[in-house]
């Protein structure tokens, strides 16, 4: 039997934006719209929109590399009950999604989105991320403030119930100066930022250098300790968002693009095999890619079939 591409799209779209399982859509089909489909049919659909989207793939990561800030974040995925990785890397207008079986920067230069890139990277502070030079970091201020919340709350640590606030209090100044601050307050608030550091200096000392013998490496900190030390060896990238009005405060944009992908583990399990985690990878990518530039999930599918690419790639592709 041949399909059409209306039902092609329409099934890979209740799989791949839906998240529906395999036996759900087979059900469907058969019980709505009395078409026969088997569960290995739903699975060529998804190929198929999987190798007509391999030149918006390539799209997608050029318009990554040379965009001006990008967002990364990981999250934890279940391939056939063994652990990997999926990666984002996204911003406002475009979103790439992979699959490896590692974390740090095997999986990322395999990809070679990150190694190419030359403007601001927004992340969380892991440390894999440092490894790219070439480009300017930016770290996510919400993270920042649950640690400080933490620290007060948990340690006792008054200086970070003040950072907190004035983070805050920046960041709200900012957003009122419609993301520019003048040379004035952005002076004020780095010398107010100092001088509440070397208080915390004295609230929260360093460890004694006392090692037992044999003892080598870094002593440990707390965890209080290790955020002051972040604060103050990574000033300027905790307060990129001050005098870069491209960045934001946080690094939400990178966790809401990934945040689909943990729904999708809750309703569908884990994937069956790497093939299925890139399948998905590549089409969640595509339509959340759309969808920034306003067009619908549905359209975007229909598209793929028909050959088309949206308009938005004239002059990219």
């Amino acid at each position: 039997m041949q399909y059409g591409g209306g039902l092609k799209a329409h099934a890979v779209y209740m799989s791949q934006y839906q998240l529906l399982p395999y036996n759900r859509i087979q059900e469907y089909f058969g019980e709505q719209l009395n078409i026969s489909l088997s569960q290995g049919t739903i699975f060529n659909f998804n190929k198929d929109a999987f190798k007509r989207l391999a030149v918006f793939n390539e799209i997608t990561k050029e318009a990554l590399i040379t965009s001006n800030r990008v967002h990364a974040d990981e999250t934890g995925i279940n391939i056939n009950g063994k652990g990997h990785w999926l990666h984002c890397a996204s911003n406002d207008l475009w979103t790439d999604f992979y699959p490896h079986k590692k974390r740090g920067c095997e999986a990322m230069d395999s990809r070679g989105i990150l190694p190419q890139f030359k403007g601001v990277l927004c992340h969380d502070h892991w440390k894999p991320y440092y490894r790219y030079q070439d480009c300017l970091h930016a770290l996510c201020n919400a993270h920042h403030l649950r640690e400080l919340t933490r620290a007060h709350e948990q340690d006792n640590q008054v200086w970070a119930e003040k950072m907190k606030g004035l983070l805050e209090e920046i960041n709200k100044t900012v957003i009122n100066a419609n993301n520019s601050l003048n040379e004035v307050e952005t002076k004020k608030y780095l010398r107010r930022y100092r001088k509440l550091l070397r208080q915390a200096e004295i609230e929260c000392p360093p460890p004694e250098e006392v090692r037992e013998k044999g003892q080598r490496g870094r002593l440990k900190r707390s965890k209080a300790r290790n955020l002051l030390e972040r604060l103050i060896n990574y000033e300027s990238d905790v307060l990129r968002f001050m005098d870069d009005p491209d960045v934001p405060f946080t690094n939400n944009l990178g966790e809401r693009d990934i945040r689909m992908t943990k729904v999708q583990q809750k309703i569908s399990g884990c994937f069956r095999s790497m093939e299925g985690a890139e399948i998905f990878c590549r089409v969640r990518g595509y339509l959340s890619t759309c969808r920034k530039h306003g067009v619908s999930s549905s359209h975007a599918m229909n598209l793929i079939f028909e050959g088309k690419l949206p308009n938005f790639v004239d002059g990219l592709s």
